[in-house]
């Protein structure tokens, strides 16, 4: 048997946020919502603040950074395209001595529904190696976004990223069907070219209690996964607490399987 790092859980609040901002009334609250799911288990609290502020404002992400500040356990990632206003956060959070334990760079487009894409190289890679450079300057870990092609995890180390997030949507829409095999080798064969490379390796979107387990039973060396959309709907039935444990479960149930 083979004994692998337990992957963490980064609970992404944006939907709470979208929920939020439709009244003028508060709730409900974004911090409350991470606390809870802190107190729950989940090792970490992830935000993608888009320009245009459709869910994650500003403030929150302050707060957020304050709230981390009592769960030194725990961290605190922020996602968004280097080239939009992600930067900006990383900067002012770490001159307030609050920095993200993670910048994980993704390349949306400003009015992009939501994230559909990884980086690519060479093509990405000149105006991403200067704020790689800048955030771990800032003793903040750089991670990116990308898909699960092979060949472009040493490319992704080579210009300075500590870790590659998956872009995991096309497997969990092969899930229970006929092309689920196949998906899971492709991003098999993504893990191990990036561990060559020596690149962490992190998996996001669309994972949710039905499709986790089996993800992280094929993938080797998972370290996070960054769950939100369906974790958050999950929790409008289950609670919070209930809903980070069950994830968890996934998780444990995964690895047991994988280590197997």
């Amino acid at each position: 048997m083979t004994s692998h790092p337990r992957t963490a859980l980064s609970v992404n609040v944006n939907k709470v946020a979208l929920v939020r901002n439709t009244r003028h009334l508060g709730i409900p609250s974004v911090t409350r919502a991470a606390q809870l799911c802190l107190e729950a288990g989940a090792q970490g609290i992830t935000v993608h603040p888009r320009p245009d502020e459709r869910h994650i404002r500003a403030q929150d992400v302050h707060e957020l950074a304050e709230l981390l500040k009592d769960w030194p356990q725990a961290e605190f990632n922020i996602e968004g395209n280097p080239t939009h206003n992600l930067m900006e956060f990383v900067r002012e959070l770490a001159g307030q001595g609050m920095r993200p334990h993670q910048a994980t760079f993704v390349p949306d487009g400003v009015g992009q529904f939501t994230s559909d894409h990884g980086w690519h190289f060479p093509e990405d890679a000149e105006r991403l190696a200067p704020l790689i450079a800048e955030c771990r300057d800032l003793g903040v870990r750089v991670s990116l976004f990308m898909d699960p092609i092979p060949e472009q995890m040493a490319p992704a180390r080579a210009v300075g990223a500590d870790r590659v997030e998956l872009y995991t949507e096309p497997y969990a829409a092969a899930w229970g069907g006929p092309q689920q095999s196949a998906e899971l080798a492709r991003y098999r064969l993504a893990a191990m070219a990036a561990a060559a490379a020596g690149l962490g390796i992190n998996a996001g979107h669309d994972l949710n209690r039905d499709n986790l387990a089996d993800f992280l039973a094929a993938v080797p060396g998972v370290l996070e996964v960054s769950i939100g959309h369906a974790l958050i709907a999950d929790a409008l039935e289950l609670g919070y607490d209930d809903t980070v444990r069950a994830y968890q479960r996934c998780i444990d149930q995964g690895m047991a399987e994988r280590d197997s």
